[in-house]
């Protein structure tokens, strides 16, 4: 039975994940980039100084900085590390540059989802704040059957990228590094969890608000001490990833290259699931922050996917290829694990290299499971009301409690899965009000700090 069901599940997702889908969401990124004159510009300048500014007479639950840091929680996570390393093994590092392409087209998407998830928000008659992919497809295109779909996908894809999967990876790494008993790592995890769920988006964004900045910056200098002890490697790293993203062929290490398609797919399927542009996660967050009008949020947003891909994967993916091609005794071809890759490479830094490393992904895993829930939280609400909210968060504890003694690989695919059916509907959102988009984005990009006064809409709960 089990069996059926993977082979069932393995085929649907070769079909999501198939040219069809990358089509449809790097063209997204393409289409979006220039629809709006390159906002990835406008980012990078003006919306990372945002994500620093408060913003405490305009409506929202939390400050811009803490949506973005909720939405980092969720996104850097174990792809930024494991994902990477995952991408190189079965895609060569051709992969890399793709990943890092997704990225920079995929600020462009970021931007436009979060806008119109600020744009059509509503607020609930006890002034919390909800939107998302969801009720953009419901107020702004009247197709609340999509957005009924989005959330259906949302919430249960939350137990697995978000919990199950996450989980098991720091269970594995104390396990393998510590040898602290697996179920034990599940527990004092899920306790953890409950702590911070059950106090709602404000208690989740202020322990994101000081764990997403440590965990960065602590993996980052990680990775620049690797890139200076193998910096003799890094001029030819970078020429081998851009030959091998685009031809077949060998190099150094075992790093073998099976052409666009492989190393195409599995960078840009790797790129979303780290960044998650187009997949309409982070605007759920981005709906709660307190911002004057919608673009203002939207680039504070956008600076998540600069941070999470351009910065960290882009990093993660030189760290691992300059480490392969300096040591010939690691043969990537022979080690399909990416967690290995990545386990190897950081052993260079003595002693403290396995402790940067664990360090990294318990950090990164365990803030994504707290982003996840909340977005979980809001889908399950779209979809089932706010009266199943206390079970959605048991069964998310649960969930953490059992993860790290269960087999993954099922729950690893039906995940996978899940992410490609959120962003089809999602990106449907975003091309169909791409008017909009354009409009509010000359409305208010050159005055940021002009209010919109239109009324949130409250609802009942």
């Amino acid at each position: 039975m089990l069996e059926a069901i993977n082979s069932v599940v393995t085929a649907i997702n070769g079909v999501v994940w198939g040219w069809p889908m990358i089509i449809l969401l790097f063209g997204t990124h393409l289409y979006m980039t220039f629809r709006t004159g390159f906002i990835q510009w406008k980012s990078v300048t003006k919306g990372i100084k945002l994500s620093v500014t408060k913003d405490p007479d305009a409506e929202g639950e939390v400050s811009q900085f803490g949506a973005l840091t909720t939405a980092l929680a969720a996104t850097i996570g174990t792809g930024n590390i494991i994902g990477v390393g995952t991408a190189i093994a079965l895609g060569g590092p051709g992969a890399v540059l793709w990943i890092w392409l997704t990225g920079v087209f995929g600020i462009a998407t970021k931007y436009a989802e979060s806008l119109i998830a600020v744009k059509y928000r509503v607020k609930t008659d006890d002034g919390r704040m909800q939107g998302g992919a969801m009720y953009a497809l419901e107020r702004g295109l009247n197709m609340k059957w999509l957005g009924l779909l989005f959330a259906i996908f949302g919430g249960f894809a939350s137990f697995g990228i978000g919990c199950a999967t996450q989980v098991n990876a720091i269970a594995t790494v104390c396990y393998t590094n510590f040898h602290i008993p697996r179920w034990l790592v599940g527990v004092v995890v899920a306790i953890l969890t409950a702590i911070v769920i059950f106090g709602g988006i404000k208690a989740i964004a202020n322990v994101c608000e000081k764990l997403v900045p440590f965990m960065a910056i602590f993996y980052v200098l990680g990775c620049i001490v690797i890139l200076c002890m193998n910096y003799d490697y890094i001029i030819p790293a970078l020429g081998v990833i851009c030959r091998l993203a685009f031809t077949p062929g060998a190099a150094a290490g075992g790093l073998v290259g099976s052409g666009i398609m492989m190393a195409l797919r599995f960078g840009v399927a790797r790129g979303l699931f780290s960044n998650e542009s187009g997949l309409g996660s982070a605007p759920i967050a981005a709906a709660a922050a307190q911002t004057r009008n919608p673009v203002r949020q939207a680039l504070v947003s956008s600076t998540g996917t600069f941070w999470d891909t351009v910065v960290v994967c882009a990093m993660t993916g030189l760290v691992l290829v300059t480490t392969i091609m300096k040591n010939p005794s690691i043969n990537a071809d022979e080690i399909p694990d990416g967690g290995v890759l990545t386990s190897l490479a950081f052993g260079q830094i003595p002693v403290l290299g396995p402790i940067i490393l664990t360090l990294g992904i318990v950090s990164f895993a365990y803030s994504t499971v707290l982003g996840w829930a909340y977005y979980g939280e809001r889908c399950v609400e779209y979809f089932a009301g706010k009266k199943v909210l206390l079970l959605y968060r048991c069964l998310y504890v649960a969930v953490a409690v059992i993860a790290p003694v269960v087999a993954l690989d099922l729950v690893w695919l039906i995940a996978d899965t899940l992410n490609a059916l959120m962003a089809i509907p999602n990106l449907v959102a975003v091309l169909l009000l791409s008017n909009v988009i354009i409009s509010e984005t000359k409305k208010y990009i050159n005055d940021l700090d002009a209010k919109d006064d239109t009324p949130i809409p409250v609802i009942k709960d």
